[in-house]
């Protein structure tokens, strides 16, 4: 089954978008990458999803018109990276994050548009939309989901990897913990088994940096290309050390966040609190410097060797040698050394999520988003003929293994 997997994430830059051919050999679920792209948004919708979102108010007028937009921009990029191949079979898309609701630990709901119907009827095939409001209403966070793809992913691996996704928001994904441990994030979940797979939003990543070099007009990009701002500023430890004591970090996992907490006011906030003026370098320098202890606080307990690393941080090389230094003896690995390109990856997750949902198998695991059980993921937009649904596999995927296509990049 060719899938195609669409997303935009909390940076709201643009639709990532892969088309992944899955074929399930016994308990191994093998997926060709077959194509990848990265559409940005019309700069005038970006506008206006950034003038929507926390803290700003906005309206059901705007919400609805934004839905519609998204939708159209996501069947746009649907029909773009399929137009030269061969028709996909399906397509899973994440739509846009505009409002994720957390009281203190727990998720109360989850707002994604980008009305899957446009996609829909512009491919003429099934759309799997709308995923994550299932598991929070089974008591879950709704992230990180692309938990599922890295314990997946990284089945069988030696030692003990992994995973780490460095976009608006970090998350990462530890398949196993050695029994007892706690990081300085928290303790696993109470009924989390000794060993199981543990995943979380360790904090911001491109988030805060982003807002950062929009506010101070450091760069016309709008973020901080190769980290080179990062890397002429000095970090400024009293500002980091104000910024280390939100209480969000000390929190136990599974547990997430956004721009709901993460965003410019919070920015401004810390400023106001800091005793002196930050230069724009030295801010960036130190919102980095931010990313790495975070990340760095969140695995140091749990013995991992290896960090399998995605999105679109990785390509930010002060952000990983900032890492690297916080992380002594622990491998930087780019993701696409196993097959899923770094800037892709996320939409390769959906892709997988799409497949599961699909052959009606779980996309989640109790354990990295603390639902009372696994469920499967998302509804289903049927597309321009009858929905016809593959019947489930005897057993689910143990393990996946990605190959990419001749210049897909």
């Amino acid at each position: 089954m060719k899938v195609l997997g669409l997303i935009s994430g909390t940076s709201h830059d643009g639709i990532d978008a892969a088309v992944v051919d899955f074929d399930l050999r016994g308990e191994v679920l093998h997926g060709h990458v077959t194509a990848v792209a990265s559409t940005p948004y019309d700069p005038a919708l970006r506008g206006r999803i950034r003038a929507a979102l926390p803290p700003a108010a906005t309206t059901l007028a705007e919400v609805c018109a934004l839905d519609t937009l998204i939708g159209q921009a996501f069947a746009d990029a649907a029909a773009e990276v399929t137009a030269a191949a061969p028709p996909v079979d399906a397509v899973c898309s994440h739509g846009q994050t505009v409002y994720h609701w957390v009281d203190g630990t727990r998720a109360l709901g989850t707002l994604q548009i980008g009305q899957p119907a446009w996609i829909a009827e512009r491919l003429g095939v099934p759309v799997v939309a709308d995923v994550r409001i299932r598991d929070i209403a089974a008591g879950g966070q709704g992230a990180p989901l692309v938990a599922h793809l890295d314990t997946l992913l990284l089945a069988g691996l030696p030692g003990r990897p992994a995973a780490l996704n460095l976009g608006g928001i970090a998350n990462v994904t530890v398949p196993t913990h050695p029994a007892g441990s706690a990081s300085s994030a928290g303790s696993p979940t109470p009924g989390q088994a000794p060993g199981g797979p543990l995943a979380w939003d360790t904090g911001p990543a491109n988030a805060l940096l982003d807002a950062a070099v929009l506010r101070t007009g450091a760069h016309p990009a709008g973020y901080d290309v190769d980290g080179a701002l990062a890397a002429r500023g000095r970090v400024d430890e009293e500002l980091l050390a104000g910024l280390l004591a939100e209480p969000y970090y000390r929190l136990p996992p599974p547990k997430t966040t956004g721009k709901e907490l993460f965003h410019d006011g919070y920015l401004d906030a810390a400023l106001a609190r800091h005793a002196r003026p930050v230069e724009p370098p030295d801010l960036i320098a130190t919102l980095t410097a931010l990313t790495a202890r975070t990340v760095a606080d969140a695995v140091r307990g749990a013995g991992v060797d290896a960090l399998v690393v995605s999105g679109g941080g990785a390509a930010n090389p002060t952000l990983l040698g900032m890492l690297a230094a916080e992380l002594p003896g622990v491998r930087i690995v780019p993701s696409a050394e196993l097959g899923a390109p770094g800037d892709a990856k996320e939409a390769i997750a959906f892709a997988l999520i799409g497949w599961q949902t699909l052959h009606g198998l779980p996309g989640t695991l109790p354990g990295c988003t603390g639902a009372s059980g696994p469920r499967v993921l998302g509804t289903i937009t049927p597309g321009a003929g009858p929905l016809v649904l593959p019947p489930p596999p005897p057993a689910p995927p143990s393990a996946l293994r990605l190959t990419v296509a001749e210049g897909v990049a």
